[in-house]
């Protein structure tokens, strides 16, 4: 039991770096005070104490904000972040090593008897507000976004995000050079975008970058045609966009419009 009460403190220090000592984690962090009344109210439930494993359970929830049914089976260094508003059902069963952010729900879709909430592998990390639910199961590794809502199967370190929650693929190394060459090419900073940001914008920039290479690369064939062919072909460099310009425009038109209201007010 000890062993498992450092094992549990010592989670804390490994993934929040606010923790300082271990006086002040076992006084300050619901969180902790939660596991820790959980693995006392899921013993009692094996038991067969069951309205003392409720009562203890409801004890903890008033005074740390989360609740965790006893029947839960909750695996070793668990981390529930911040904390408040976090719910476990009853049939929810988590692997090692695993971390759970202020309001994350892991609850079920059925009325039924029998498994209906999620199961979670080892090094499982569910972000803040995130909602997985029904009897699915969250592979070893993997993640689940802030705020998104989870009803199917997510495999070993896949990383889910949005409503409903959808995979985050990860485009080959390939490709992704590709995109900085014609962003390069065409003096487009792409704002230092990456290909696992969910950002709509972002996604469609994305695609106009490969719209464009595809482009390009069909007018570089051309050209080597028509040239074997006999014609000539001008190369003309491409211009390249002025970033600096663009925003430095934006901000005197910024400060003109500011100009304008202060003289109306005046």
């Amino acid at each position: 039991m000890f062993k498992r009460i450092r094992e549990d403190i010592n989670c804390v220090f490994e993934r929040d770096p606010a923790a300082r000592n271990v006086f002040e984690v076992l006084t300050t962090y619901p969180g902790l005070h939660a596991v820790m009344a959980h693995r006392v109210s899921h013993a009692m439930w094996n038991m067969g104490l069951k309205w003392l494993a409720r009562l203890n359970s409801t004890v903890s929830r008033w005074l740390t904000g989360i609740e965790i049914h006893p029947g839960a089976k909750i695996g070793r260094r668990f981390f529930i972040d911040h904390g408040m508003g976090v719910v476990i059902g009853e049939t929810a069963e988590i692997g090692d090593d695993c971390t759970l952010y202020h309001g994350v729900t892991l609850g079920g879709t059925s009325w039924n008897k029998g498994k209906r909430h999620p199961t979670l592998g080892d090094n499982v990390v569910v972000g803040a507000g995130a909602k997985v639910l029904g009897p699915i199961t969250l592979g070893n590794g993997a993640r689940v976004g802030s705020n998104a809502v989870v009803v199917k199967n997510v495999g070993p370190e896949q990383t889910v995000i949005g409503v409903p929650g959808r995979l985050v693929t990860k485009l080959s190394s390939e490709k992704e050079i590709k995109r900085q060459v014609i962003a390069k090419k065409i003096g487009f900073d792409a704002y230092g975008m990456t290909q696992d940001m969910s950002d709509p914008v972002v996604n469609a920039i994305n695609h106009m970058l490969d719209h464009i290479h595809a482009v390009d690369t069909k007018m570089e064939s051309m050209c080597q045609v028509i040239e074997r062919l006999g014609g000539k072909v001008e190369d003309v460099p491409l211009p390249e966009l002025d970033m600096y310009e663009i925003k430095g425009g934006g901000e005197k038109l910024s400060k003109n419009v500011d100009n304008n209201l202060a003289d109306n007010k005046d």
